[in-house]
C-alpha cells in the first residue's frame, strides 16, 4: 500500500515539473508538439502506478527521456524559425478585408459554424467589420477589426485619465495580506477606518478588498 503510495506521489512530482517545463499556458494553448507529449507522459506514468510488478523506473526514465527531447526542441524552436515552422506551423489568414478565404478554411479544416462562433465569442457578427481573421499555431483565432470598428481610446478622445496601477489584493477571505498592505504603504489603522466607512467590524464580515496605487478600493463583503 505504502509502495504503491510513494510510487504514485514521484510519478505525479515529475509530472507537474514537466508540465511546468513547458510555461504557463492552457490547454487549448498547447502546441501539436506539447499535447503529444502530455499525453505520452500521462500514458506512460499511468502503467506503474496500477501495476507494482512493473519497476517505478520503466516509467520514470521514458518521461525524463522525453521531458530531455522537449527542452532539447525548446531550445531549437526559438533558435531556428524554419525548425519552429516545420514543429509549430504557421498562422493562416481566415478573413482578409471582409472576404473568406476558403482555401484557408478547407487547409485547416474549419468550418463555418466555428468560425462564426469564434467570431462571436470575439464580439463580431458582422464579418464585413473583419479586416483580418488569423487562425494562430494553437488554435485560436485573432481578430483585427477596421480602424473605424474599434472602440475609441481615451487618447482618441483627448481624455486624461489616471492611472491607477495594479490593484492589490489586501483580504482574501477574511484573511489579511499584510505584506501586500506594507507594500501599499498602508497599515493596520487605515484598513480599519475603510472597513469602518463600509460598515464592517472587522476581517471575518470581508470576502475581498482589492487596493490599488491609486488607493481606489474595491470592497466585496462576504456572504454570511
Amino acid at each position: 500500500m505504502f509502495t504503491g503510495l510513494l510510487r504514485t506521489i514521484i510519478l505525479y512530482i515529475l509530472i507537474i515539473a514537466g508540465v511546468r517545463l513547458m510555461g504557463k499556458r492552457q490547454v487549448g494553448e498547447l502546441e501539436p508538439s506539447e499535447l503529444v507529449l502530455s499525453l505520452i507522459i500521462a500514458d506512460l506514468a499511468s502503467v506503474p502506478m496500477q501495476d507494482y510488478g512493473i519497476p517505478l523506473l520503466s516509467g520514470v526514465v521514458p518521461i525524463l527521456a522525453l521531458l530531455a527531447i522537449t527542452m532539447i526542441l525548446s531550445v531549437l524552436t526559438m533558435k531556428s524559425v524554419r525548425f519552429r515552422a516545420l514543429m509549430c506551423g504557421q498562422p493562416s489568414i481566415i478573413v482578409r478585408n471582409g472576404t473568406l478565404d476558403q482555401r484557408e478554411m478547407a487547409k485547416n479544416r474549419l468550418t463555418l459554424d466555428e468560425l462564426l462562433e469564434e467570431l462571436r465569442g470575439k464580439g463580431f457578427t458582422d464579418l464585413s467589420a473583419v479586416k483580418y481573421a488569423i487562425l494562430e499555431t494553437n488554435g485560436q483565432l485573432s481578430v483585427l477589426p477596421y480602424a473605424d470598428q474599434k472602440p475609441p481610446t481615451a487618447r482618441d478622445l483627448k481624455v486624461s485619465v489616471e492611472e491607477g496601477g495594479l490593484p492589490r489584493v489586501v483580504v482574501s477571505d477574511g484573511r489579511l495580506l499584510e505584506q501586500n498592505l506594507k507594500v501599499l504603504g498602508h497599515d493596520r489603522p487605515w484598513l480599519e477606518r475603510q472597513l469602518a466607512q463600509r460598515g464592517c467590524r472587522d476581517l471575518s464580515q470581508v470576502f475581498l478588498l482589492l487596493v490599488d496605487e491609486a488607493d481606489a478600493i474595491y470592497f466585496a463583503r462576504k456572504d454570511l
